[in-house]
């Protein structure tokens, strides 16, 4: 859910870092909101990214831990007779549930192989970063390895900064499920071991909704019996709708063509939906409260908030995918947390093995079970049936686009939310203007 042997490249290389530690703290809950990926470094030859629209972060991951079963076992590791000293950085919580996992897991794979050394070392989230990119863009590896979102991860793979992995993982991914792949893959290449995959999607309150809406015309259907939903007024929780009204973003040369149908019907759906009684919020956490103490009957979000939502639902507390449209499935943006590596590293193979052992099958299920972090594999045995339908809502999910033109996305698609459901623009007027401030953005 951290010297300069180049020149005019590392200083870019370090100032693109710096504006990539954006994102909140990590809590004791799995990773918050997906923040938008920071302005492509200098080095490479791109557009600047437009803003990141402010409610984007509007829901930060809560304190309450997500975990409510027992901890799970870390599985045994197969003794190998592995080698080597690897230093890994991560950014969870001290104290808290997803440390808990990664240090059970990590102290048995040292218990079955003594030949490896493993120094864990927590890095702030607002530090790992530009720590990292520091590092590496200096030429060091002071972490073999880091686990973190892929929210960045194009623009860290177009400035060098993480190894790409093909080789070393051909043939040992058949577990992960496609969007997990497509999530750390750039340019057909693999740069992470993928292992926890996170999206939005429908909580509801079992005890007022008998039976999750199925269809967008069921959810539209349900407020007009006077049933109540609350949605965050941001293209990032929303963007399930537009695949689901056939809305296709950009065309194979990356120049938005969400204009051309999709989009604006699925702003009308929405429309449709606030004139049935929904509610629309630009701070996540009020959100949040109106669903917990029962205001609303159902709210879109991730399972960054499943423990404080199961705190105050108990077994009321049911998540379901988001509605399918009249053109398919919903298919919100997934992200993917991952193990990178360093390129300078001098214990790739010894990475590599941890970094599958932590996201194997067996180790995912201490994760999901100690954390509550829906794993990317499908071949996990979850016990939490609600982390279980986050992961299932996930995988069918749409890989967050690690390519220059979606970065300039955020800014213009979110400022038409907003003025289109404030009513003060119409669907097609607004999808029309944020298109071509995107394409102006990205020179197409």
């Amino acid at each position: 859910m951290k010297k300069s042997i180049f020149s005019a490249l590392s200083v870019a290389l370090v100032a693109a870092f710096a504006l990539g530690a954006c994102s909140p703290a990590a809590t004791a809950a799995p990773t918050a909101v997906p923040v938008q990926p920071t302005t492509a470094p200098a080095a490479t030859v791109a557009p600047a990214a437009t803003e990141a629209p402010t409610t984007a972060a509007a829901t930060v991951a809560p304190t309450t831990a997500a975990a409510t079963v027992a901890p799970t076992t870390a599985p045994a590791a197969t003794t190998s007779g592995a080698t080597g000293s690897v230093t890994l950085w991560h950014s969870y919580h001290a104290g808290g549930t997803e440390e808990q996992a990664i240090n059970q897991l990590v102290a048995q794979y040292q218990k079955d192989n003594p030949g490896v050394t493993i120094n864990v070392q927590e890095i702030p989230f607002a530090q790992i970063f530009s720590k990292f990119k520091t590092d590496v863009a200096s030429g060091g590896a002071s972490a073999d390895m880091f686990t973190a979102p892929n929210d960045d991860l194009g623009n860290w793979v177009r400035a060098g900064l993480v190894a790409p992995l093909d080789k070393q993982l051909a043939g040992k991914l058949d577990g992960v499920s496609k969007t997990g792949v497509d999530g750390v893959t750039v340019d057909g290449k693999i740069y992470a071991v993928p292992g926890i995959i996170k999206a939005v999607a429908l909580y509801y309150n079992k005890s007022t909704v008998a039976t999750p809406p199925a269809t967008t015309a069921d959810l539209l259907a349900l407020l007009k019996s006077g049933k109540k939903i609350v949605l965050n007024e941001n293209n990032y929780h929303n963007y399930g709708f537009f695949p689901a009204f056939g809305g296709q973003l950009t065309d194979s040369t990356g120049k938005c063509i969400a204009d051309q149908g999709g989009y604006t019907d699925a702003m009308q759906y929405l429309l449709d939906l606030k004139a049935a009684g929904a509610q629309f919020q630009t701070d996540g956490g009020k959100a949040d409260t109106l669903f917990q103490t029962g205001a609303v009957d159902m709210i879109i979000d991730g399972p960054w908030v499943l423990g404080d939502m199961k705190k105050a639902l108990g077994d009321k507390l049911g998540v379901a995918p988001i509605p399918a449209g009249p053109k398919g499935p919903a298919m919100p943006l997934a992200g993917i947390d991952g193990f990178y590596l360093n390129p300078n590293s001098q214990n790739t193979d010894a990475a590599i093995a941890l970094a599958q052992y932590i996201f194997s099958a067996k180790g995912l299920a201490v994760y999901a079970d100690v954390a509550g972090d829906p794993p990317a594999r499908t071949d996990v045995t979850v016990s939490d049936p609600l982390v279980k339908a986050f992961a299932d809502a996930a995988a069918a999910g749409t890989p967050r686009p690690q390519t220059v033109e979606f970065g300039n996305w955020w800014g213009p698609f979110g400022d038409m939310v907003t003025k289109v459901i404030e009513g003060k623009s119409t669907p097609a007027d607004g999808v029309k203007a944020a298109c071509a401030a995107m394409n102006k953005a990205n020179n197409k």
